[in-house]
């Protein structure tokens, strides 16, 4: 029997959990609320800030509270435009300006969106990441059509929010890291994912695909769904394999 394979060990946690002790806090949306949902508030950027393994920069915003006498702080990802000192405004009653929230159902075809909600109040799952964006391509009664960054389309309740523009820091990925140094200093405040070691410069002991003189897995290395885990590495339950060739054609749902 070999031992319990990286896979494995990685879903327990242990020195494999996410460095966050560094990092500025959630970002999100505000919780939804009476406010958002049938008016608007308002708010101010009060500074813009680097959160440590993300590429994008966040943005602290201050909101007063509407039910009490207070000061509600929000963590933003912030959209490319935004300025410190800049009004902010979220709710279905918002208008449609660069780092404004508000519903994607009263927002036109073509608006370029980020920090999109999934599930209405999920408070923002899509486009998050520096210079990535979402288009809405279309509205129905109850939902509304959106293309992805992946250029994949969906689509979501037309209750859902999401923030006007597109998440700043884009063409991070442009510049490359040139040397192992940069890679460790990328990766060391995100999680411990680096360096990746391949299956095939392994030990029969360690991986599937070590062993054997010269480097080579020696089998197919597509695997069954219902494998065991210490098995389960490779093409996993693949339809299909090879390179893919020929145009690639977009079918349209509609």
């Amino acid at each position: 029997m070999g031992r319990v394979i990286r896979g494995q060990r990685k879903g327990a946690g242990g020195i494999f959990k996410s460095r966050t002790t560094h990092r500025v806090g959630q970002v999100a949306l505000r919780s939804l609320d009476y406010s958002e949902r049938h008016g608007y508030l308002r708010g101010i950027v009060k500074d813009i800030v680097h959160d440590p393994g993300r590429g994008a920069p966040v943005a602290k915003v201050s909101f007063r509270s509407p039910y009490r006498y207070a000061i509600d702080k929000e963590l933003f990802v912030c959209a490319e435009g935004i300025y410190t000192g800049q009004f902010i405004y979220v709710g279905k009653k918002a208008t449609l300006a660069i780092g404004n929230v508000l519903p994607v159902g009263d927002m036109p075809e073509g608006t370029i969106i980020c920090s999109v909600e999934e599930k209405v109040g999920d408070r923002g799952a899509l486009a998050r990441a520096s210079g990535k964006y979402c288009t809405i391509i279309g509205h129905t009664v109850k939902t509304t059509q959106i293309k992805m960054p992946s250029g994949q389309k969906r689509s979501i309740p037309n209750a859902c929010r999401a923030m006007v523009g597109v998440v700043a820091g884009g063409g991070r990925v442009e510049k490359p890291l040139l040397k192992a140094g940069r890679a460790y200093w990328k990766y060391k405040s995100k999680r411990n994912c680096w360096p990746v070691v391949r299956g095939v410069a392994m030990n029969p002991v360690d991986h599937p695909f070590g062993g054997g003189n010269h480097q080579h897995i020696g089998h197919p290395s597509t695997v069954r769904r219902d494998a065991p885990h210490g098995q389960k590495v490779g093409l996993i339950a693949a339809r299909r394999t090879g390179r893919l060739r020929g145009a690639r054609v977009v079918v349209d749902k509609e």
